[in-house]
């Protein structure tokens, strides 16, 4: 029998374990270990509420926490309640995915001031994330900044534009719908260093933004190429470039706008106390498709600036780390010790390629210790007595999902459910 651990629950650990279940089936165990008592991160964290459908992936997930090799051991982080070295005792193989969570800084004075947050907490306080809920963004001015031109930067974006009747059939939690139904913000800027052809935002979210109820996404063609120069670009971000140049014939008639600024780069953060200006420079591009400052700047209204320009991942001792990821060749960092994900390639990519590096590194521990094979290691019965001689309290599946089924009994009828959004309450409901 072969013992496996993957740290962490988001799409790339379950890739990896659906790929090594598939690939040991009963000769093998495979424990999903999370700081969390609930699984899914990215799943259940990053997506967006009102973006239902790629939610519904975690049904597939289901699917492989239920084979009866694989099990899910919630509470745990590891580096702190075990280390790495302690695992690598315990299991054969040891799978870094622990995603990229923190938010990648913009290094410009003024970023400490209050009104100032990442993506990743703005993202995390809508979507119950145990961390944020008491982040309160301020949304009593009437202006806010998105830094970024991504699909994370529109899903702030749109957020922020959305009327409360727009959020029926979502799953944002009660607080963040509350406090965005009682919003000030009317003009929403989202920033991008370069130009239209150099966004990484999908046809399909930029394509939700003509259909607002009560926000128009607003361009200045100034910005872009002659259209005949779209014709160079892939098909995907063709569509995206093109539904961008249909934005400038939209009607602006409504209450809110969502004001396409490019070739803007923040250099500096103004305000007494709290963020009230972003001061931006105007960019070209170079010959290599950089951009360079121009020296001319100019001042944008804000009293909310959100940053999504990318993300970072959790250092863990004893693991080489560089650029915000672990070092690693192929997913392998050293023997019998991998990352797939965001842990291994940095946060690129959509949920769904997660996968082949799951599958990938699954190969590469296959060849390494093939089915036919055996261990001698102790797997989660080892772990777990180590853990409770520490007096660490892990979950399990059983206990995931027992705060499953009290967080669907919380919902209200009507509006979006009312998630436990603490981890002290989720251990509540399991009388610990």
């Amino acid at each position: 029998m072969r013992h496996f651990a993957i740290v962490g629950s988001g799409p790339a650990g379950f890739y990896t374990a659906e790929a090594l279940e598939k690939a040991y089936g009963e000769q093998a165990r495979i424990d999903i270990l999370d700081r969390y008592p609930v699984p899914y991160g990215l799943i259940r964290f990053g997506v967006a509420p009102d973006h239902q459908s790629l939610k519904a992936v975690s049904k597939r997930y289901d699917k492989v926490a239920d084979a009866a090799g694989v099990d899910f051991i919630g509470n745990v982080a590891v580096g702190t309640d075990v280390s790495v070295d302690e695992l690598l005792e315990l299991y054969d193989a040891l799978v870094l995915a622990t995603g990229a969570p923190h938010d990648r800084k913009l290094g410009i004075p003024g970023e400490e001031l209050a009104g100032v947050v990442g993506s990743a907490e703005f993202v995390g306080w809508y979507n119950g994330h145990p961390e944020f809920t008491d982040l309160d963004p301020f949304l009593g001015g009437s202006d806010a900044v998105v830094v970024g031109n991504g699909n994370v930067a529109l899903d702030c974006a749109r957020i922020l534009s959305k009327t409360r009747h727009e959020f029926e059939g979502s799953d944002i939690v009660g607080h963040a719908l509350d406090a965005l139904d009682r919003s000030a913000i009317r003009t929403i800027t989202i920033l991008g260093r370069r130009g239209p052809h150099q966004i990484a935002m999908t046809p399909k979210e930029l394509g939700e933004l003509g259909h607002l109820e009560a926000a128009v996404p607003v361009v200045d063609l100034a910005d872009f190429a002659p259209a005949e120069a779209d014709e160079a670009l892939e098909p995907g971000l063709r569509k995206s470039v093109s539904l961008l140049r249909g934005f400038a014939d939209l009607p602006k008639d409504k209450a809110k706008r969502m004001v396409f600024d490019f070739f803007a780069k923040p250099v500096r953060i103004e305000g007494d106390g709290r963020v009230e200006k972003l001061v931006v420079e105007r960019t070209e591009l170079d010959e290599k498709g950089a951009a360079r400052g121009t020296g001319e700047t100019y001042g944008v209204p804000a009293s909310l600036v959100i940053t999504a320009i990318g993300y970072s991942t959790s250092p863990i001792a004893g693991v080489p780390f560089e650029g915000g990821k672990f070092v690693n060749d192929g997913g392998r960092i050293a023997e019998r010790l991998y990352a797939v994900g965001w842990a291994r390639r940095g946060p690129s990519g959509t949920i769904g390629t997660n996968r082949p590096d799951g599958y990938e590194v699954a190969d590469q521990i296959v060849a390494a210790m093939p089915p036919e094979t055996s261990g001698e290691r102790e797997g989660a019965e080892g772990l777990k007595r180590l853990l409770a001689s520490r007096g660490v309290m892990p979950t399990d599946y059983d206990d995931w999902r027992k705060i499953e089924e009290t967080e669907v009994s919380r919902a209200r009828p009507g509006s979006p459910r009312e998630k436990f959004v603490r981890h002290q309450e989720w251990l509540q409901v399991l009388g610990r």
